[in-house]
C-alpha cells in the first residue's frame, strides 16, 4: 500500500472517524495527539522550543547530529519508511535486491519536486549519496551509515542502482534517517555556507528564516506532494536552552511543543491535561558510558571493572528521574528488537571494586584517592551541558561521589557541544557519555567495530571505548552482511556479549527522548528515529 507522505513508526493517540480511516487508508502507522472529539483545523503557526543546542548547519548531511534531525524532519524526506522496524516505501516506491547481496535498486516516487521547483528523480538521488560521502561535505552519521556503497548510478529517471561493496542489511534502515535525506541537488550546489542556512527538501515544510540564536522559521509547502496535505501555515522554531524558561513558554502558552523536559515535569503532564507527554525512545543504542580502553588508566581491564563496580547508579536513577526513566543493562535501545541485556555485570560491589584495585597496584593515598607509581588514579570525564539534562548530569555527580569510595577520581568537565566534541576528537577522556541514534542493531558496528576509531571527515569518531577486536570485528561484519533474521539475531547477541564483558561501557537507561505539548496540539506522528513530525499536526483549542 502507497504511503501517505512518509512511513512512521510510533502510535501516540488516537485520530476521530474519518481522520483515523483516512490514515488506515494510506498506511500511515503514526497517528496524531488528538482527543477522541477533535475535528482537524487547518491554519495557524505552531511553536517549537528545543533545549538541544542550536544546530550550527541545517543541513543534516554536515555532521549529522539529533538536533539536526529534530527540525530536518519537517522539510526533508527519505527514501524509506519504516512499520513496526520493516522498510516501507516513502520517496522510493520499490526495491529490489541482488542474489549476492550487493546490488540494491530502487525505484523512485514520480510527480515530487524540491520546495526550490526541482524534480526529485535519479540524479537527485545520486546527487545526494555523493554529498554524504564526499570528505568536504563532513558527514559523520550519514557517511557511517553509507559506507558499503560503491557507485550510485542513475539508470533512468526513476531508477537508481546501487553497487555496494558488501551485502548490507542494514542499508535499508538507513535509509529511512534524516542525516540520509533527500536535498535539492539544485541547493547542493550552492556554498556550503548557504545550504546549512536553507537547505531544500520535498517535505512539508521550508525554512524561510534562520535568526540565529533565536529561531527558524518554516512555512507550509504548498505544492506538498502527499494526499493529505499540511494544515498548519507554518512551525517557529526557538532555542530556549534554560529547561524553567522553557518550560513556563509552554505553560503560559507562548510555546506549543519543547523537547528535553525535566523529571518533575514530566511528573506533572496528563493524559488529559492542559500538558501532555510524548514518550518516544530513541532507536539504537542505550544512553550509557564509554570508558576509553585506547589510553590512560582504562587500558588495565581490571581499572574498567572497577570502575563499573564502583559505580552507584540506581538509587540516582529513581531519585533523580521520579520514575521517568528505567535503568538499562543493554548496550541498545529497549526499542531494539536484538537487544541483549546482562544485569549481572552492572551490580555496584564496591568491595569488589577496592579489591580489583588493590591487586592491581593502586594505594589509597592520605586523601582518599589511590595512587600508583607516583599519579593519582584520575578519570576525565568530559559532559555536554547541550546533551545531558541537569537530572543526568547530577546522576554523574552522584557516580563521581561512588567512585570517590573506592578511591577514584572523577573529574567532570561541563562543555558547550562544540566544546565536548572538540575533547572527543583530542582524545581528551576518559569516561564519556556520547548518545547515538541509528535505527536497527547495525548501530554496534558503526560504534564498536574498530574502524570506527578512525575519524569520520567530520573529525568524530564513534568507537569512543576504542575497541579494538578483531573477533568482535567479524561478529559485526558477519551480521551486517546475513538477511536471514535469525542469524543476524544469534550474532548480534554474541557481539553483544563481547562488548559487555569487555567491561567498555556501563548502561544507564534509554535516550530520554519526551517531548511535552499542549493539548490543543493534535496530529503529531513521529519518524523512525523518534523525531516529531508536524506535516499532519493542527491547532483547535
Amino acid at each position: 500500500m502507497i504511503l501517505d507522505p512518509v512511513q512512521k513508526t510510533r502510535r501516540i493517540g488516537a485520530l476521530a472517524g474519518a481522520v483515523a480511516v483516512l490514515l488506515t487508508l494510506t498506511a500511515c502507522t503514526g497517528s496524531g495527539t488528538s482527543s477522541a472529539d477533535a475535528t482537524p483545523e487547518n491554519g495557524g503557526t505552531l511553536t517549537y522550543a528545543s533545549g538541544d543546542a542550536e544546530p550550527t548547519c541545517l543541513d543534516p548531511h554536515v555532521g549529522g547530529n539529533y538536533p539536526q534531525a529534530l527540525l530536518a524532519s519537517q522539510y526533508i524526506e527519505e527514501l524509506v519508511g519504516l512499520d513496526d522496524g520493516k522498510p516501507t516505501p516513502a520517496l522510493a516506491t520499490k526495491w529490489t535486491t541482488s542474489d549476492d547481496g550487493k546490488t540494491l535498486t530502487f525505484t523512485l516516487r514520480q510527480g515530487v519536486s524540491f520546495t526550490d521547483g526541482t524534480p526529485f528523480d535519479a540524479a537527485a538521488v545520486v546527487r545526494n549519496i555523493e554529498h554524504v560521502q564526499d570528505p568536504t561535505t563532513a558527514s559523520s552519521t550519514g557517511y557511517l551509515a553509507l559506507q558499503s556503497i560503491q557507485k550510485a548510478t542513475a539508470t533512468d529517471d526513476h531508477t537508481v542502482t546501487l553497487s555496494l561493496s558488501r551485502p548490507d542489511s542494514a542499508l535499508l534502515e538507513s535509509f529511512s534517517q534524516a542525516w540520509v535525506g533527500m536535498e535539492s541537488p539544485k541547493a547542493l550546489d550552492r556554498s556550503q555556507k548557504e545550504n546549512c542556512e536553507s537547505p531544500v527538501g520535498t517535505g512539508p515544510f521550508e525554512i524561510t528564516n534562520w535568526k540565529h540564536g533565536d529561531r527558524v522559521t518554516l512555512v507550509q509547502n504548498k505544492d506538498y506532494w502527499g494526499k493529505t496535505k499540511p494544515r498548519l501555515d507554518g512551525v517557529s522554531w526557538r532555542f530556549i536552552p534554560d529547561s524553567t524558561s522553557r518550560y513556563a513558554a509552554l505553560q503560559s502558552g507562548q510555546v506549543d511543543v519543547i523537547d528535553n523536559a525535566q523529571p518533575d515535569q514530566l511528573k506533572a503532564a496528563s493524559s488529559k491535561g492542559a500538558i501532555r507527554d510524548l514518550d518516544a525512545p530513541r532507536p539504537g543504542a542505550s544512553n550509557r558510558l564509554e570508558l576509553n580502553s585506547g589510553h590512560g588508566v582504562f587500558q588495565d581491564e581490571a581499572v574498567r571493572k572497577a570502575f563499573i563496580a564502583g559505580a552507584e547508579i540506581d538509587p540516582g536513577i529513581q531519585s533523580l528521574f521520579l520514575g521517568t526513566a528505567k535503568r538499562s543493562y543493554s548496550v541498545l535501545s529497549s526499542v531494539e528488537p536484538f537487544a541483549y541485556s546482562d544485569k549481572s555485570l552492572f551490580r555496584y560491589q564496591p568491595a569488589t571494586a577496592k579489591r580489583l584495585l588493590d591487586d592491581a597496584g593502586w594505594k589509597v593515598g592520605s586523601d582518599g584517592i589511590r595512587e600508583k607509581d607516583g599519579k593519582q588514579l584520575t578519570v576525565t570525564f568530559p559532559v555536554s551541558t547541550n546533551q545531558s539534562v541537569p537530572a543526568e548530569r547530577s546522576l554523574f555527580q552522584q557516580i563521581q561521589a561512588s567512585e570517590a569510595k573506592v578511591g577514584i577520581k572523577v573529574q567532570l568537565q561541563e562543555l558547550d557541544l562544540s566544546s565536548w566534541y572538540a575533547a572527543l576528537a583530542k582524545n581528551q577522556y576518559d569516561v564519556v557519555s556520547a548518545p547515538y541514534t541509528k535505527v536497527g542493531p547495525d548501530v554496534l558496528r558503526i560504534l564498536y567495530d574498530s574502524a570506527s576509531i578512525t575519524p569520520a571527515p567530520s573529525g568524530y569518531f564513534a568507537n569512543l571505548a576504542q575497541l579494538d577486536e578483531p573477533e568482535l570485528d567479524s561478529l559485526l561484519q558477519r551480521a551486517a552482511e546475513t538477511s536471514d533474521q535469525s542469524t543476524r539475531a544469534d550474532l548480534y547477541e554474541q557481539a553483544q556479549k563481547r562488548i559487555l564483558e569487555s567491561r567498555t561501557v556501563l548502561p544507564l537507561y534509554d535516550q530520554q527522548n519526551h517531548f511535552l505539548y499542549r493539548s490543543s496540539v493534535h496530529g503529531i506522528r513521529t519518524t523512525p528515529v523518534s523525531t516529531p513530525w508536524f506535516g499532519s499536526a493542527w491547532i483547535a483549542d
